[in-house]
């Protein structure tokens, strides 16, 4: 993967910021991969409230969005007292996917700590099934598919998750 500079990074969207406590550290003395994932996720809700599926919208209707696939890459370690933040890239959707990468940056050390790449789909609650994401919610995805399109580096994306 090309290294990519926090420069770049702080080009994207900021949906979580943490520093990292005592307790999320593992017995190798760097944080443990289960943290990593609540980090990503807990950015993933700043993400998806960002285009609309806020947790109030997703209370008052059918819609879901469900985690299909996920890529994570462990580029540097990352200890307690620093600070992470979580940045997130849309490389594209279709009427019911969306495929995007957060980027955790270690902000105390100014390097890139992980990537999770996702593929995401909405979906209805009551029948557990995969729907097209509703046309306004959909259109403030295309927003952050055309922003993002626009950049001038690649995501370092895995190659094999499509939307």
């Amino acid at each position: 993967m090309k290294e990519l500079t926090p420069t770049q990074i702080h080009q994207l969207p900021r949906f979580y910021r943490a520093t990292i406590p005592e307790a999320y550290l593992d017995v190798m003395g760097h944080m443990n991969i289960r943290h990593y994932m609540g980090l990503f996720d807990e950015a993933a809700w700043g993400f998806f409230s960002a285009f609309g599926m806020t947790e109030q919208f997703i209370h008052s209707s059918t819609s879901a969005a469900f985690a299909l696939e996920h890529h994570v890459r462990y580029l540097a370690e990352v200890h307690v007292g620093e600070t992470v933040a979580i940045h997130t890239r849309v490389n594209g959707r279709t009427a019911k996917r969306i495929h995007f990468i957060h980027f955790m940056l270690n902000e105390t050390t100014g390097t890139l700590a992980a990537t999770l790449e996702v593929i995401a789909s909405h979906a209805n609650r009551n029948t557990r099934r995969t729907t097209p994401f509703p046309d306004d919610i959909a259109a403030q995805i295309d927003q952050f598919v055309a922003e993002h399109s626009q950049l001038a580096w690649s995501a370092p994306l895995c190659g094999v998750m499509r939307p």
